[in-house]
């Protein structure tokens, strides 16, 4: 069996003003506008978690026991995590009635042991449970292309793309096989809609130690509108105590932070793939020979230690990898900052593509600081994008993803960088 991926897994300009808050579960209520990290003013429910059914100091709210009006069937991404199982019980809370859909994306151990707590899960809460055969779609989409991208000398982030091209694409289908509305995953975000124009909002979670936005950027207008996410305002901490309190068997289940379908080192599961690499030249940015590498895909830009290289006065970083030259270049810390990064094909998720250069927000990793910058476009549907204050390097292939306020503007995959202030993406 393959394991279920169902999510266990600041800024500048406005924030949008007056949209109404699908809430996580989807009640509906004003959304507030505060800047990131802090809470919107004027949410429904506790924390924005949902108007009837909150999580609040571990607690389920008045949803638990109040008769809340049914609001439809909801099928649920569960993956045998504390996550997804917490979600569960908010969704019910709340009116929702929820079906368990475990995805599976490959087999091995790891997805037989998640599909076996999904199903324990759903008998302790009442529910149904099935499993969906998804590794087909799963190997098309994620690993093949996670495989193609480091034999030609990308760092992909495989996450990001899983969730918009087989995650919630597979989970939809199972919804409309099991006559679900709305599909749910336990990602830490939220959702809302704008008044105006009715376009769907994805945005920052209340606790930003959890935020999964990044995450979920890349995701349609037609997916976000039928996307619910329970624990958009809800702590980890808050999450195991409703977990616990529900009897669940898996509240203090340990969280998995590698990527699902590798076990071991990258460079190993590459191989395993037909990945191959010729060694070549480790050098500086002038050019100099200081080593030799043993395959480009054995590397990753910013990577300090297994260099095999010395004798400097301080640490070398990795900070390109050139295929076409079959090269490693490697820096100082000082030489380890980028001044823009070039965007392939940018999904605008929650404005319609900008004419004009957009001043905002970006994450260039998911665990990366927001930093200022000013997205140019493109009209191919790529951007240039020129950050106000060097930033640590990043791969091509990795995520950039915009952001204004709370909200998440958009994002696509980097192709480039660019290491002078005035310098198109390339230049070296």
């Amino acid at each position: 069996m393959a394991r279920a991926q169902a999510s266990d897994t600041g800024a500048r300009g406005a924030s949008d003003a007056g949209a109404r808050g699908v809430n996580s579960t989807g009640a509906r209520g004003v959304s507030g506008v505060g800047a990131r990290g802090k809470s919107d003013t004027g949410s429904c429910g506790a924390s924005g978690v949902a108007s009837d059914a909150s999580v609040s100091k571990g607690r389920v709210g008045p949803g638990a026991s109040d008769a809340t009006a049914p609001k439809g069937r909801v099928a649920l991404g569960m993956s045998g995590g504390v996550d997804s199982s917490a979600a569960a019980v908010v969704l019910m809370a709340d009116g929702w009635e929820a079906v368990g859909v475990t995805c599976v994306f490959h087999d091995d151990a790891r997805s037989e042991a998640a599909v076996r707590d999904a199903a324990a899960v759903c008998r302790r809460l009442g529910i149904p449970h099935t499993v969906r055969d998804s590794t087909a779609v799963f190997q098309r989409c994620v690993v093949e292309p996670f495989v193609r991208d480091y034999a030609t000398g990308l760092t992909p982030s495989p996450c990001v793309g899983c969730n918009a091209t087989c995650k919630v694409p597979e989970l939809l289908v199972a919804a409309d096989e099991l006559g679900c509305s709305h599909v749910a995953t336990g990602h830490y975000a939220r959702i809302a809609q704008r008044k105006d124009d009715g376009r769907f909002l994805l945005r920052t979670a209340l606790d930003d130690a959890k935020d999964q936005s990044y995450m979920l950027a890349l995701l349609s207008q037609e997916q976000l509108s039928r996307l619910l996410l329970p624990l958009g305002g809800a702590t980890k901490l808050a999450v195991r105590a409703v977990a616990d309190d529900a009897g669940l068997p898996v509240a203090q289940k340990p969280e998995s932070q590698d990527i699902c379908f590798v076990e071991g080192s990258y460079a190993d599961f590459l191989e395993s793939r037909g990945v191959t690499g010729t060694p070549g030249e480790i050098v500086d940015a002038a050019g100099w020979v200081l080593g030799e590498h043993q395959g480009l895909f054995r590397y990753t830009v910013g990577q300090r230690k297994g260099l095999g290289i010395g004798g400097a006065p301080e640490p070398y970083f990795v900070v390109e990898k050139r295929p076409d030259e079959n090269r490693l270049v490697v820096g100082f810390k000082d030489e380890a900052f980028i001044r823009g990064v070039e965007v392939g094909s940018v999904r605008w998720q929650s404005i319609a593509t900008p004419e004009e250069p957009l001043p905002c927000m970006v994450k260039l990793r998911y665990r990366s600081i927001p930093c200022a910058c000013t997205v140019e476009p493109r009209a191919d549907g790529g951007a240039f994008v020129r950050l106000e204050s060097p930033q640590p390097t990043t791969a091509p292939g990795q995520c950039a993803v915009f952001y204004a306020g709370t909200t998440v503007l958009g994002g696509g995959v980097i192709a480039g960088v660019a290491r002078g202030a005035d310098a198109p993406a390339g230049v070296r």
